[in-house]
């Protein structure tokens, strides 16, 4: 029997470190859905103004929002200006200026469910501290808030961070404390927010930065905060690579797949019918009588909460080989399923249908169920 060789092959000094371990084999550490900012259902480019637009517009789970900044109006959109190891970045580019009012408070933030953050230990002496990174570029240089709402404590925290050069690429990370005194409620709600500061009034910057988990103060937000986007035409603010993470170091950004940001998108907003091409069949369908038929989705991923729906475009039942126009109505929602029920005139009664778009790009069922 031959003798065993030993094996004296080493292992490198550098090659177990926590960027190198956490890149390869820790996942689901990021708690920001989408901070690659790669998925957009509703579109890739919105025009975004002063009480029109606002809210969900481009980028899945974040939404953006103008307080007391009259008249502004910026587009948002998916950019593919990113910088290395990114596809895409979400930019604002200011298109109409306007003047910054005390009450201003245009934000862009994400807002991560409850039940999701129970690990976090917050109201316990053990609450674990929380990292933020990402890559952020803008024509202005300067202090941007940063600012972090549990909202069933209503308690806060706030940090800001610096752009140093403008038009470039600036990779940033923020540490905060665990709240050890409020904690986060255990359900499908809001439980945490990550608020980006786009332009913001005194009314939130006359304080002293509320840098302790405490009881909110609106003056405390921002304080400090002095780079304002959307006083010019020539602002624009772009990021992408948003990371939350447990712990006080701030890991390689955690990328996942786009099939899996989707699916995680999904549970708060999913959009069925035409899309890529016309015709598409959205479920089957029974008629009932001839002008009313019901049908059912099945909802490819359990969405947080019985969903809002709107309809847009046209959508046809198909019954007996004929096509009938619809007019497409919902009921019985809950987190799995939608109830559809289209009516019109000429069906096939006691018949098998389907239901599906008609020769209509825009023919489609939006599902909300956003926090």
């Amino acid at each position: 029997m031959p003798i065993s060789t030993i094996n004296t092959n080493s292992i490198a000094d550098d090659a177990v470190t926590v960027p190198k371990v956490t890149d390869q084999v820790l996942t689901h550490r990021n708690l920001i859905i989408n901070g690659a900012m790669q998925v957009a259902q509703r579109g890739t480019s919105a025009s975004v103004s002063d009480g029109s637009n606002e809210g969900y517009s481009t980028a899945d789970r974040f939404n953006f929002q103008i307080t007391g900044l009259t008249g502004v109006a910026y587009t948002a959109s998916q950019s593919t200006d990113a910088p290395d190891n990114f596809s895409n970045s979400f930019k604002l580019d200011c298109t109409t200026a306007a003047s910054l009012a005390a009450t201003t408070n245009t934000r862009f933030y994400q807002r991560i469910e409850g039940q999701n953050l129970q690990h976090l230990g917050y109201g316990t002496s053990g609450a674990k501290s929380l990292t933020a990174s990402f890559w952020v570029k803008s024509n202005k240089t300067g202090s941007y808030g940063l600012w972090f709402y549990n909202a069933g404590a209503s308690r806060a925290i706030s940090r800001l961070y610096t752009i140093d050069s403008a038009d470039t690429w600036e990779y940033k990370t923020v540490t905060i404390s665990g709240d050890t005194s409020g904690s986060i409620t255990n359900d499908s709600g809001s439980g945490l927010e990550m608020r980006f500061a786009i332009a913001v009034g005194s009314d939130l910057t006359s304080g002293t930065l509320a840098t302790n988990w405490g009881s909110l103060v609106n003056a405390d937000r921002h304080a400090g905060h002095d780079a304002n986007i959307g006083l010019s035409t020539d602002d624009y603010w772009q990021i992408t690579g948003v990371q939350l993470e447990v712990g006080d170091t701030a890991t390689p950004f955690e990328h996942r797949s786009f099939g899996e940001e989707l699916a995680l998108c999904k549970r708060y907003y999913q959009k069925h019918g035409n899309e890529t091409s016309a015709y598409r069949y959205l479920a089957p369908a029974f008629c009932n009588s001839t002008s009313q038929a019901q049908g059912v989705l099945t909802l490819p991923v359990t969405m947080r909460a019985a969903p809002t729906t709107s309809v847009s475009g046209s959508f046809q039942l198909i019954h007996a080989s004929t096509g009938s126009s619809i007019t497409l109505g919902t009921k019985e929602l809950n987190e799995s399923s939608v109830g559809l029920q289209p009516s019109g005139s000429g069906f096939t009664a006691n018949s098998g249908a389907i239901i599906r778009g008609a020769n209509d790009a825009t023919a489609q069922l939006k599902l909300d169920a956003e926090l």
